[in-house]
């Protein structure tokens, strides 16, 4: 099936039966197609926007690097366009529209979509924001999903509805859907201070600082994936991680049940893929950051 959906695609599949998740016997050709099958539902969410790509070209037990900049040499599906950095040089940045991408980007190895908060023709301006559950270890499950159920809650006294999506790693991002209407900095000021609220809060739970030596037994709640450059695992996409985890967004009332953020295998997400949509008012969900809400939580 992945073969012949690559065909379909018009991408030039290479070694299909190439194993790329060695425990699990998943290979290239799997890959393409469980693509495929996920395809409807995870376009509308990586579709245009510039990517950060982890790309493992002996498979998820070897070495994986991550390429965010178009060096060449790779299919036409895999497009790309010109972003300027901080330093004022401009880099040409990969990104997708359609299923071709997909495939053309497994072709290339690609076992892990990372995507900006913002789509290629409004850069300035994300149309997301999202709250990474980061566990210190020795820490549940339990507990990061009580945090997801917490910032949801926190989300709402700010008129922000958001979704969950259990990251196929250790976490789960909170992740609410944006007008793009707010620049990046001013985005970043908001999540920033809305962290830290919750951690000065409750400040043995939780903590809004990325140093590893004070996050003993605490929630980080990793707000710095919402500014300009920074990227996080797009839903539905695969992981490089052990049994062939996938990114699966999950509705609020199902999350107590899920057990593990990395329980669901690629082909129990492309099974979700064809039930009823976890997420299907994301992209109806009308709301904005305004610079109002970025002075208030700021003060």
């Amino acid at each position: 099936m992945g073969s012949d959906a690559a065909e379909a695609a018009g991408i030039k599949l290479t070694s299909p039966d190439r194993v790329v998740y060695p425990g699990q016997g998943v290979t290239k050709a799997d890959l393409v197609a469980y693509y495929a099958v996920v395809a409807d539902r995870m376009l509308p969410h990586i579709e245009n926007r510039p990517l950060s790509l982890l790309r493992c070209p002996q498979g998820r037990a070897k070495y994986c690097f991550f390429q965010k900049h178009d060096t060449g040499g790779f299919p036409d599906a895999m497009k790309s366009l010109p972003i300027t950095e901080k330093d004022g040089s401009r880099e040409n940045y990969f990104y997708i529209d359609n299923l071709a991408g997909l495939i053309a980007g497994t072709q290339m190895n690609v076992l892990e979509w990372h995507l900006w908060g913002a789509r290629t023709e409004n850069i300035e301006k994300p149309e997301r924001i999202v709250f990474d559950i980061d566990p210190d270890e020795g820490l549940g499950f339990a507990e990061v999903r009580a945090a997801a159920v917490d910032i949801r809650a926190e989300l709402e006294t700010w008129g922000l509805q958001s979704y969950a999506l259990v990251t196929g790693g250790k976490g789960v991002h909170v992740i609410a859907p944006l007008r793009p209407s707010t620049e990046w900095p001013e985005v970043k000021i908001f999540c920033k201070a809305f962290a830290q609220r919750l951690a000065d809060r409750e400040p043995d739970r939780f903590i809004a600082t990325m140093s590893k030596a004070k996050r003993q037994g605490k929630l980080f709640i990793d707000y710095l994936r919402n500014e300009r450059g920074s990227t996080a695992i797009a839903p539905w996409s695969s992981r490089s991680r052990q049994g062939a985890p996938a990114a699966v967004p999950v509705r609020w009332d199902e999350l107590a049940a899920i057990k593990a953020a990395n329980q669901f295998s690629l082909a129990d997400a492309a099974h979700r893929a064809s039930l009823p949509d976890p997420w299907k008012d994301y992209f109806s969900t009308s709301q904005s950051l305004t610079k109002t809400m970025v002075s208030a939580i700021a003060e």
